[in-house]
């Protein structure tokens, strides 16, 4: 088995410089991990790389970067059709201003630790949600939504410059100025109408900063933890803070969370644009399909 690593560096992730590439270099060398690399130049380079990567063999990858940077990476592996992606392996080294797929498997910020575990090679295979809009469509490997989420990543796209202060200042904003419409769900044979702050759909268990908004269960169950957060207003969330980030809100009696390999999302609005985002990326508008593949990708984790 070919166990030559591609490094993925996003050089706009995070507090990114040139010492990282060095500390990154060192440290494979020290474990006697074989690798090339490359620098992204532009978006969604990923996708392109990773393209061109597996076209001439190569299967094993290393994301350097934030949530973003992964995302990119996992949409490139599930776009092309050269091999199995279950047989793609997958490693991260966390670097950006968002870092939340990491945490659902412990995966550590400093680079040596990333490195340790992904010269251990412990792997899980995860689940891969597929998002598709009117006019666009995206995979994902940890959370998606729409409604309220989706207008703060389109927010935070503006505040990323800041870091990790940006989560909460799009939140804040997010709760004065959205404003909440009715949603149409289709979900297990049953439509539901309601008033909604947002629907959102996890695989994973941590989104927008660390927080738990969905009723996390398995990541490799085939199945989409739903949360649909009802007509809940601004004195709601104020009061609940400590609860998005400890996984209770779902215990709300606004919110219900379900599971399902499949939902069907349209706003009921035609007067302001109801995003959809993907793993903290802005995706588009409007309506959009959820499905499911089970155990797509194999990923190196901490266990």
């Amino acid at each position: 088995m070919d166990l030559t690593w591609f490094v993925i560096i996003n050089p706009t992730a995070g507090n990114y410089s040139p010492t990282v590439l060095k500390q990154i270099q060192h440290h494979l060398k020290n474990n006697n991990i074989t690798y090339s690399y490359a620098v992204t130049t532009h978006e969604k380079h990923e996708i392109e790389l990773v393209h061109d990567s597996i076209k001439n063999g190569i299967t094993n990858f290393i994301s350097v970067g934030g949530d973003g940077t992964l995302h990119n990476i996992v949409n490139g592996i599930m776009t092309q059709n050269f091999v199995s992606t279950s047989k793609i392996k997958v490693g991260v080294i966390p670097y950006g201003t968002g870092n939340d797929w990491v945490k659902t498997y412990n995966i550590p910020k400093n680079i040596s630790e990333a490195i340790l575990i992904i010269k251990q090679q412990k792997t899980i295979s995860q689940d891969i949600g597929y998002l598709e809009l009117e006019n666009n469509s995206t995979f994902f490997n940890n959370v998606a939504g729409i409604g309220y989420d989706g207008y703060v990543v389109n927010k935070l796209n503006k505040l990323k410059r800041l870091g990790s202060v940006s989560y909460l200042l799009s939140g804040l904003y997010g709760i004065l100025f959205y404003r909440k419409t009715s949603f149409l769900i289709k979900i297990n044979n049953q439509t539901i109408k309601t008033k909604c702050l947002m629907t959102l759909f996890g695989i994973c268990k941590y989104s927008g900063g660390g927080m738990r908004l969905t009723n996390y269960k398995d990541s490799t169950n085939g199945l989409l933890d739903i949360t649909i957060a009802k007509n809940l207003n601004f004195k709601d969330l104020i009061l609940n803070i400590k609860k998005l980030y400890d996984g209770t809100l779902i215990n709300h009696k606004k919110v219900e969370a379900l599971v399902s390999d499949e939902i069907i999302v349209t706003p009921e609005t035609t007067d302001q644009k109801v995003y959809v985002q993907a793993d903290g990326e802005l995706i588009g508008t409007g309506t959009v399909k959820v499905k499911i593949f089970k155990n797509a990708i194999t990923f190196v984790v901490k266990k």
